[in-house]
C-alpha cells in the first residue's frame, strides 16, 4: 500500500513539474510575443484617449472601462478562436495575413509622418464627443472599432512569435498577451486622461511643492501627449517594416533582408554596445523601408478614398472614416462641454 502511495506521490509530483515547465513556456512566450506586438500597443495608447476628449470628467473613466471591456472582448471571443482556427487548418496563410498587417502599419505611420510634414490637424479627424448617452454610446462604439483592427495586428504579431508550440499551449500564451496588453494600455489610457484633473486637485492643496507639480502636469500633459503619439508613429513603421522585411525573405526575395543585415554586421563587432547598435541599424532599416511602403500605399489608395462614400460626410460628424480617426490625436480637454 506504502509502495503504491510513493508511486502516485512520485507521478503527481512529475505532473506538478510538467505543467511548471507548461508555466514557465507560456510565460517566456507571452512576454516574447507581446514584446514583439509593442509597436501596435504604443500606438494602441496613443490614439484611444482622443476618443473621451471633450467628455465631462466624470465620463471619462466609464468610457474607458466600456472600451477595455469591448477591447478585451475582440481579443478573446472573436480574435483568439479565429486565429486558432487559422493556425490549425490553414497556417499557410499567417505570413499572409501578417504581411497584410504591416502594410496597414505602414500606412497609418506613412501617413501621420505625411500629414505632419504638411501641417495638416488632424483635430477634426477623431469622433467628437456630443452631449447625450446617444452619442456616448456611438463614440464608445467607434471606439471599439478601431481597438479592433489593432487588436488584430497585436494578436497576429503574438501569434507569428508562438507558432511552433502546440495548439493549446498557443491558446494559452495568446489568452495571456490578450489580458495583460489590454489592462496595460487601457491602464495607462485611464491615467494619461485623468492626469491633467490630478494636477488640478494638486493644485488647490495647501503644499507649495503639490502646487507646483500639479501644475506641472497640467502643463506637461500636452507634451506626453505628443511624445507617445511620435513614438506610436516610429513603433509603427519600426513593426511594420520589420514584418515586411522578414515576409519578403520568407518568401524567397532575400535581397532587402541581406542588405539590412550587411548594413548591420560592422556594428555588431564593436565591444559592449555593439548589439544595441545593430539592433538600432536594423530598427531604422526597418523603419525606412516602413516609411517607403506606407507611402507607396497611400499613392494607391488616396485616389480610391476619394471617390468611396465615406470620405465624403460632412466634417464635424463624429463618425469620420475610420482611417482618419485612426490617425488622429488627442484634441484639447474642454471640461465645461459635458457628455450628460
Amino acid at each position: 500500500m506504502s509502495g503504491g502511495l510513493v508511486a502516485l506521490l512520485d507521478d503527481v509530483a512529475a505532473l506538478a513539474r510538467i505543467a511548471a515547465a507548461s508555466v514557465d513556456d507560456i510565460a517566456a512566450g507571452a512576454a516574447k510575443a507581446g514584446a514583439k506586438a509593442a509597436g501596435v500597443v504604443i500606438d494602441d495608447a496613443a490614439v484611444t484617449p482622443q476618443y473621451v476628449s471633450g467628455a465631462d470628467p466624470s465620463r471619462e473613466l466609464p468610457m474607458i472601462k466600456r472600451i477595455f471591456w469591448g477591447s478585451l472582448r475582440n481579443k478573446l471571443v472573436i480574435i483568439l478562436p479565429a486565429l486558432l482556427l487559422v493556425s490549425a487548418f490553414i497556417s499557410g496563410v499567417i505570413p499572409f495575413i501578417l504581411m497584410l498587417g504591416g502594410t496597414y502599419l505602414c500606412y497609418e505611420g506613412a501617413e501621420k509622418v505625411w500629414h505632419k510634414l504638411r501641417g495638416h490637424s488632424s483635430h477634426g479627424a477623431a469622433p467628437a464627443v456630443q452631449r447625450g448617452p446617444e452619442a456616448e454610446a456611438k463614440v464608445t462604439k467607434g471606439a471599439i472599432t478601431t481597438d479592433f483592427i489593432l487588436s488584430c495586428e497585436i494578436m497576429v504579431i503574438a501569434m507569428n512569435e508562438v507558432a511552433t508550440e502546440s495548439l493549446w499551449v498557443r491558446a494559452f500564451i495568446l489568452v495571456v498577451v490578450a489580458i495583460v496588453i489590454t489592462v496595460l494600455v487601457y491602464g495607462a489610457v485611464g491615467l494619461i486622461v485623468k492626469m491633467d484633473d490630478i494636477g488640478l486637485h494638486l493644485t488647490a492643496k495647501d503644499s507649495a511643492g503639490s502646487q507646483r507639480f500639479g501644475r506641472l502636469l497640467v502643463k506637461g500633459m500636452p507634451a506626453v501627449l505628443a511624445a507617445i503619439t511620435f513614438i506610436g508613429t516610429i513603433a509603427m513603421l519600426w513593426v511594420g517594416g520589420h514584418i515586411m522585411l522578414q515576409g519578403a525573405h520568407d518568401l524567397g526575395w532575400h535581397a532587402p533582408y541581406d542588405l539590412v543585415h550587411i548594413l548591420e554586421t560592422p556594428f555588431a563587432g564593436v565591444p559592449v554596445v555593439g548589439g544595441f547598435l545593430a539592433w538600432l541599424v536594423n530598427t531604422l532599416c526597418s523603419a525606412i523601408l516602413g516609411v517607403v511602403w506606407g507611402l507607396v500605399i497611400m499613392l494607391i489608395l488616396h485616389p480610391l478614398l476619394k471617390v468611396l462614400p465615406f470620405s465624403k460626410k460632412e466634417e464635424g460628424h463624429e463618425e469620420g472614416d475610420l482611417r482618419a480617426a485612426i490617425s488622429g490625436h488627442k484634441p484639447p480637454k474642454h471640461s465645461d462641454d459635458p457628455v450628460s
